[in-house]
């Protein structure tokens, strides 16, 4: 989600199939894998056996059944602490594709909400479920200093800097990896987490990359059209000290306001700088694995402009405008109460093609 939200091509085939038993014994997360029948005893027509052959051997016992999904919490190690998610594994043996889902700005739980700004769509979490009820793998989880991964964050927000959430979802990105029971990796990255995307496809082999609701411009460009409707006078202060975040500058005279502490407290400015200095559009031009961009009609918070910008920086990119869709991936009107449940309800279902773009999108195997 953007940093407003704090206040308030087919993919490429994997190039092996791990077997059950391999797929088994590399898993650090533990499932049973393989199916199969036991092997017939020796039959016959009536006729005594022959006494110079020998017996046959006894039936061998039934190899496990595939599993039934699953939904277990995992942890990696960042060099602060630990990082806590969720992985959800589709019914079967496997292997299957997989995505990480890379959240958005602001204090953004693994299941896509905001407990303190009252934004509770359950987004990510309908978006794992819908996808492993497809047959895709996902991986969810806590950003650094929030629920599971308190311990993960920087001693102090100051130290906090853009490039920090990249490392953590390639983390993450790594685990699945080592996890024989995933036949590709791809990370979806929504809002904030469509850079951080990009950065971790710039940094490691996936098997795709998709933008949900990325921004298209810089953080600095999206903020001025987030903040067009203040009052004249926070206005022009608000652009006055966005100008002075992007050269570098950190600003000591900050309204003591509850919108400008919320947005330039001192203690955030060195992350909001290091964010300014990145171009999505420039990113994914260094992205080479397939992109899928997703976008909705409805966002309040990013425009289908966005999307078009980064399609125009990479034209072999696959664009889906999804009509009607807001920002948490729920259908909704432009008017002010569809667009608030598609906030706060949980029981509305995230639009039903954002799932089957993705699933389009990923390889079968």
């Amino acid at each position: 989600m953007s940093l407003r939200s704090s206040l308030l091509v087919p993919a490429r085939r994997a190039a092996f199939v791990v077997s059950c038993a391999v797929a088994l014994a590399w898993s650090p997360f533990g499932a049973g894998c393989g199916a199969g029948e036991s092997e017939s005893s020796a039959g016959g027509d009536g006729a005594l056996p022959d006494p110079t052959e020998p017996p046959p051997a006894p039936d061998e016992p039934n190899e496990p059944a595939c599993p039934e999904a699953a939904s277990v919490d995992i942890t990696v190690e960042n060099a602060r602490g630990t990082l806590s998610g969720t992985l959800e594994v589709p019914a079967g043996c496997g292997p299957f594709p997989s995505v990480v889902i890379v959240p958005g700005s602001g204090p953004t739980d693994r299941d896509g909400n905001q407990a303190a700004g009252g934004i509770s769509p359950d987004t990510y979490k309908l978006l794992a479920e819908g996808l492993r009820d497809r047959g895709i793998a996902s991986l969810r989880y806590d950003k650094a200093g929030l629920g599971g991964s308190v311990s993960a964050a920087p001693r102090n927000e100051q130290e906090l800097r853009f490039e920090m959430g990249a490392d953590d979802a390639g983390l993450w990105v790594k685990a699945l990896r080592d996890d024989g029971r995933f036949a590709t990796v791809t990370v979806v990255g929504h809002s904030e987490g469509s850079l951080l995307g990009m950065l971790v496809a710039q940094a490691t082999e996936l098997d795709g990359y998709v933008s949900i609701a990325g921004a298209g411009r810089p953080i600095g460009d999206v903020l001025r059209d987030q903040l067009a409707s203040l009052p004249d006078e926070d206005r022009a202060k608000a652009y006055e000290i966005l100008g002075r975040l992007e050269e570098g500058e950190l600003v000591e005279d900050v309204p003591q306001t509850e919108l400008f502490l919320s947005l330039f407290r001192p203690s955030v400015q060195p992350y909001i700088i290091s964010w300014m200095k990145l171009d999505p559009a420039v990113e994914l031009e260094a992205v080479t694995a397939p992109i899928l961009l997703l976008q909705g009609t409805t966002d309040i918070q990013v425009q289908v402009q966005d999307a078009e910008l980064l399609a125009g920086a990479r034209p072999d990119a696959e664009l889906v405008l999804v009509e009607g869709m807001s920002h948490t991936l729920k259908e909704a009107t432009l008017s002010s109460a569809s667009q608030s449940a598609a906030y706060t309800d949980p029981s509305l279902p995230v639009v039903p093609r954002v799932l089957d773009a993705i699933e389009a999108f990923l390889p079968a195997e």
